[in-house]
């Protein structure tokens, strides 16, 4: 039996395709890259944002269009948690539904006659005493998820309607997760949930994130560590001071801030201020100067006006952010935010999604430039079919996948090697070096 999967979405999603992979693989099922030729095939949607929601229904269409006669058609994930049985009816193509809190359950459903959509509360799934086996998709960096849910509530937010409140892992659960990633050949791991400075809130424990970063360089010697999609609210300074003193540890923090505006981080629900934003700022930056710092910000939140939107980008051009992503706001009937007044345009949120990453794009060729001639320890992540630059990798600068890459050429290169890498030349968003000799 064959199994074609497509994964969209973010590095949380990846992790449970690879979860499906192999729960799928132990049923007898091998993967293919060709959808036509799959007994069984497998979308893990994504349903955040509008285009995500689009980009997930065209994903289905279009294996639909190229499924074999007796083919089997599954469509899981956030999207038919966010629309449930109302997706099953519009999308008469596919054969089975299964929601967020129904994942694991995809080898016992698929003998099922008719066509089925499954959506327990997420909430109510007990958390796995083992995050194994994956068919890993991705070694080159890495995924390890810590936590499911999040203890936030931002009113543009659907995440905790889809994967309920905060849940964290057991630390020896990820301990083991992080061995057999490492075991595998991973030189360096991410760890992702939807919050993860907030691991450990759940259980009632100070400093979660922290104990765990040390727990796993501890026992995961020869891996390197990064964490993503940090709360301004949780970077403090033991936090700080636990990344400054573990070398195994990438000082590169992933913060969204949103927005920079009193007013608008309020009717987001972000329970911050730009005060706080500029202690938290202060605080990564005085106590690891050498860090990379990314943020994401969203514009075209109802009731942006101009002043909200000038001192977005006031703000923006203070801290000057090694990488940055703009977002325009996607709002749905189902969104706390709905109800707002003042919504902005399409065509004014976008003009202003335009004019910030203008402004990035400057500060980060400056800063790329100021990087000339400095040696990196870059992770080689994939060959490339270019002469000139036959490597591709991240330095502890770049997450992959998000953020812009570093080109390599040199000598005996290898993709899952981590190299000292020396930079030779440099553009917008990425870097160009040669290994030293």
């Amino acid at each position: 039996m064959l199994v074609h999967l497509v994964s969209l979405g973010c590095p949380r999603n990846e992790v449970e395709s690879e979860q499906i992979l192999a729960r799928l693989a132990n049923a007898g099922y091998a993967v293919v890259d060709d959808p036509a030729r799959a007994d069984l095939l497998v979308v893990n949607t994504c349903g955040f944002v509008r285009d995500a929601v689009d980009e997930s229904i065209d994903a289905v269409l279009e294996l639909a269009a190229s499924k074999a006669k007796g083919a089997k058609l599954v469509v899981c994930g956030c999207l038919v948690q966010r629309y449930g049985k109302e997706l099953a009816r519009a999308l008469p193509e596919a054969d089975l539904f299964l929601g967020t809190g129904a994942l694991e359950k995809i080898v016992s459903v698929l003998k099922a006659p008719k066509k089925s959509c499954l959506l327990p509360d997420p909430a109510c799934s007990p958390l796995p005493v083992s995050l194994l086996p994956r068919l890993l998709t991705s070694l080159h960096p890495a995924y390890l998820k810590i936590a499911e849910g999040c203890p936030e509530h931002c009113t543009f937010c659907i995440i905790p309607k889809l994967w309920g409140p905060l849940r964290s892992h057991a630390a020896p659960v990820l301990v083991d997760g992080a061995r057999a990633l490492a075991e595998s050949g991973a030189k360096e791991i991410i760890l992702v949930a939807q919050e993860t400075t907030a691991y450990g809130l759940d259980r009632g424990e100070a400093d979660g994130l922290a104990r765990l970063l040390e727990l796993l360089s501890r026992k995961t010697p020869g891996v390197r560590f990064r964490f993503l999609y940090g709360h301004p609210l949780r970077i403090d300074d033991t936090l700080l001071k636990t990344v400054a003193s573990l070398n195994t540890v990438v000082p590169y923090f992933d913060v969204p801030i949103q927005h920079a505006s009193d007013k608008i981080l309020r009717h987001m629900g972000r329970r911050y201020t730009a005060q706080d934003l500029e202690a938290v700022l202060g605080r990564i930056r005085e106590i690891l100067p050498q860090a990379a710092l990314r943020t994401t910000v969203m514009v075209g939140f109802p009731g942006e006006t101009e002043k909200d939107f000038r001192f977005l980008v006031d703000f923006i051009q203070k801290w000057q952010f090694d990488h940055l992503g703009a977002f325009v706001y996607s709002d749905s009937a189902d969104l706390p935010a709905h109800g707002l007044k003042g919504k902005v345009s399409a065509q004014k949120a976008l003009d202003r999604q335009g004019i910030i990453m203008e402004i990035q794009a400057e500060i980060s060729a400056g800063k790329n430039d100021s990087r000339i001639g400095q040696v990196f320890p870059v992770l080689i992540t994939r060959a490339t079919d270019r002469e000139d630059w036959p490597f591709a990798g991240t330095s502890p600068l770049q997450t992959d996948r998000i953020d812009g890459i570093t080109f390599v050429r040199g000598e005996n290169l290898a993709v899952g090697e981590i190299i000292p890498v020396v930079i030779t030349e440099a553009d917008t968003y990425d870097l160009y070096g040669k290994t030293l000799p």
